[in-house]
């Protein structure tokens, strides 16, 4: 037999790249199916499946239209359509879930109150009115709550494939329909209970996953959003004009007053001011600009109006660079799902023989149809994988419900698991081991100075002088009179005090430190100022190193200032450390087989948050960076970091437990289910008890976080 042509990649330089969203994605046993579904096209290059978004990212010949991946992903049974076109799909799914889990409790509970009494010996004809009110009870229940299971059982099948909802569709229908029949003809068993405990265990357990998982992170949107959506265009004839960002054009003169964001990249031409740059260059101080000086969509004209010449537009500026090496990052993610795929298709096929063999098997033991189907049915029930399918969104909750109480969200189900496996930390210094605010340093300030220089600092609306002001308030400084009050962009404020002047300016000599200067008359004082540490970032630092990780410092910030932190902290430092870089240095580590915790705050952090192999957040960083990270941790405190990594490894401990308690159980269970000593209420009784032992195993990490 010849072997078949191998399919012609097109070179690289030729690809096209298409993102789809698949809502219909549910479980690893997809993600091998989608890849291997659109590989299978000829002219595809390269599919990758990223879950927790529920998209899939195509590099394919351009000749590819959209419409032949969607057709190829439909003939093999899931629904797609390109990014843009459904964004409300996932939404809308889960949605429906939860409906589906609320019909699927009310049914539970009902029916159970009915059954209850039949267990207790009601006969004759009390016991087949229970049976035809559960049975209006539970076939609405069971008909609306089942449609997750049964649309996707029914897709697969038409395609000649099965998933792991088809045992499960066929343990519901094959029960129900006993059920029925047994009402019917005035049977004394009925497993309507049976069925819609299942559904609802099943629900819950879907219901907690998709919770997880579908924390997507909107992280580029957010990025994006810092753009000015407008900006003022200067004509020839020096009229202006409002145009939206979209339509500008590199060489068009922009202004940008006080306040505004910046909507592309440029160079200053005209005006001095102050651009809060925080949120792209990690830089805690506000940056002064002149004409010549580069400024940056996102950035914030914090002063006096300037004219800005642009240089990149839209897709070119530094901002969207940033925002797309967040989403390539964000993809290789996915990755970390392949083990649970080979489990998943190995689920359906075992379940059917296993169930067709017990059939079989008692029907030529002479048991008889119907013995043998209640035989068949039990085994599709006992053999769900609820309490497996439990053991790790169970012990992720509660343990993200423990971390929260500490001060720290989880926002990526999966976290904590590849946050137990990390072996070193890196952190970003400004916001994130600092409090990302400067800090007025006053000892060098004779005490007849300091009500000058806090009127001074409160007739100016530069941070540094907010903060110079706060420092001084804070020590119960009352202000001079001073008058003719004047604020120069660029250069600070000056007035008259007591016929002397007076100012607040920016050194002359940039020493590489953020300072002010305070004159009086001929007398002046220089005002440091620094970014504080978290007043316990030394303690989170030891917790961290005595679970078993490394900290390293990698910033943006100054070398000299990076490296005085670092010393504070007795551990490693490197300053002045581009987005580029930052994701380098991770990507360096993962070859180098580490497994980085990536802790930072800014938009240069933004890929590399995205990068690493589990990331956090402070609450105070830019809305970008929350959304990239797998954690944000709120407040002043370092430690809820580290109390994170305790509890991961706490929380993997129970995983384990779980899933060991969830293996021992289908081993006991599957043999009695096969020799007739479980009914399909028993089953469902089962099953639903190892769901519970493993809930109660988790709710031992309630107290995970400390």
């Amino acid at each position: 037999m010849n072997a078949p042509a191998a399919i012609d990649r097109p070179k690289a330089a030729e690809l096209a790249q298409t993102r789809l969203t698949i809502p219909g994605m549910r479980c690893a046993g997809c993600i091998a199916k989608v890849e291997r579904g659109l590989m299978a096209v000829e002219g595809v290059d390269a599919a990758r499946v990223n879950l927790s978004a529920k998209q899939v990212t195509v590099r394919h010949a351009p000749s590819i239209d959209d419409l032949v991946l969607v057709d190829a992903l439909d003939a093999i049974g899931f629904e797609a359509q390109a990014i843009g076109q459904a964004a409300a799909g996932p939404q809308a799914a889960d949605r429906e879930l939860i409906k589906a889990l609320a019909v699927a409790g009310f049914g539970m509970m009902n029916v159970m109150l009915l059954s209850v009494s039949v267990w207790a010996g009601a006969d004759g004809g009390t016991r087949e009115v229970f049976h035809w009110l559960s049975a209006a009870i539970a076939l609405p229940v069971i008909a609306y709550a089942g449609r997750p299971f049964f649309s996707s059982a029914l897709k697969a099948l038409r395609r000649g494939r099965t998933n792991m909802d088809v045992p499960i569709s066929l343990g519901v229908l094959l029960a129900t329909g006993l059920s029925l029949y047994e009402t019917a003809t005035g049977g004394a068993h009925a497993y309507f209970d049976g069925a819609t405990m299942l559904l609802f265990f099943l629900l819950a357990g879907r219901a907690l996953d998709a919770a997880m998982r579908n924390r997507t992170r909107s992280g580029i949107a957010a990025l994006l959003s810092r753009m000015g959506r407008h900006a003022t265009v200067i004509a020839e004839d020096g009229s202006a004009r409002r145009v939206a960002a979209a339509d500008l054009e590199p060489g068009m003169l922009t202004l940008v007053a006080a306040g505004d964001a910046l909507a592309a990249d440029g160079i200053v031409e005209g005006g001095e001011s102050a651009i809060d740059n925080a949120m792209v260059t990690g830089e805690s101080a506000p940056e002064n600009i002149a004409p010549g000086d580069r400024v940056l969509a996102g950035c914030v004209n914090l002063q006096a109006p300037i004219k800005v010449r642009l240089t990149a537009v839209a897709d070119d500026t530094v901002i969207a660079e940033i925002a797309r090496l967040m989403e390539d990052a964000g993809q290789s993610r996915s990755q970390y799902v392949r083990i649970a795929d080979r489990a998943a298709r190995l689920y359906a096929p075992v379940v059917h023989t296993l169930a067709a063999l017990a059939f079989v098997g008692w029907m030529i033991a002479g048991a008889g149809w119907h013995q043998s189907l209640v035989i068949a049915i039990a085994v599709l029930i006992i053999t769900c994988p609820c309490a497996m399918g439990l053991a790790v969104p169970a012990a992720q909750v509660v343990a993200s419900g423990a971390l929260l109480k500490k001060g720290l969200l989880v926002k990526d189900g999966s976290a904590l698991e590849r946050l137990a496996e990390a072996d070193i930390a890196l952190f970003d210094k400004t916001g994130t081991l600092t409090l990302g605010e400067p800090v007025a340093q006053l000892a060098h300030v004779d005490a007849h100075a300091r009500p000058v220089a806090l009127a001074l600092a409160q007739a100016s609306h530069h941070p540094l002088s907010r903060a110079l002001a706060k420092a001084l308030a804070a020590q119960d400084v009352k202000p001079a009179e001073i008058s003719s009050p004047e604020e120069i962009a660029g250069e600070g404020v000056f007035a008259m005090s007591e016929g002397q002047r007076v100012s607040l300016t920016r050194p002359l000599a940039d020493g590489g430190a953020t300072a002010a200067e305070l004159h009086i008359a001929r007398q002046c004082w220089t005002i440091p100022f620094h970014d504080a540490l978290r007043p316990d970032a030394g303690q989170a630092i030891a917790r961290i190193a005595q679970a078993g990780l490394e900290s390293r410092i990698i910033s943006g910030d100054r070398d000299a200032v990076v490296a005085g932190v670092a010393a504070d902290l007795g551990i490693s430092g490197h300053g002045r450390v581009s987005p580029q870089n930052k994701l380098a240095e991770l990507e360096r580590l993962k070859s180098a087989g580490y497994l980085p915790l990536m802790v930072g705050d800014g938009l240069n952090d933004g890929p590399a948050l995205a990068a690493a192999h589990v990331s956090i957040a402070p609450g105070t960083a830019s809305d970008a960076s929350q959304q990239a990270a797998d954690a944000v941790f709120i407040g002043e405190k370092l430690m809820p970091v580290a109390l994170a990594v305790i509890a991961a490894k706490r929380t993997m401990r129970v995983v384990r437990q779980n899933f060991g308690f969830a293996i021992a159980y289908n081993v006991f269970a599957i043999p009695l289910a096969l020799t007739g000593m479980v009914t399909p209420l028993i089953a469902a009784v089962a099953m639903s008890v190892s769901s519970l032992v493993v809930v109660g195993n988790s709710l031992r990490l309630a107290g995970a976080a400390r």
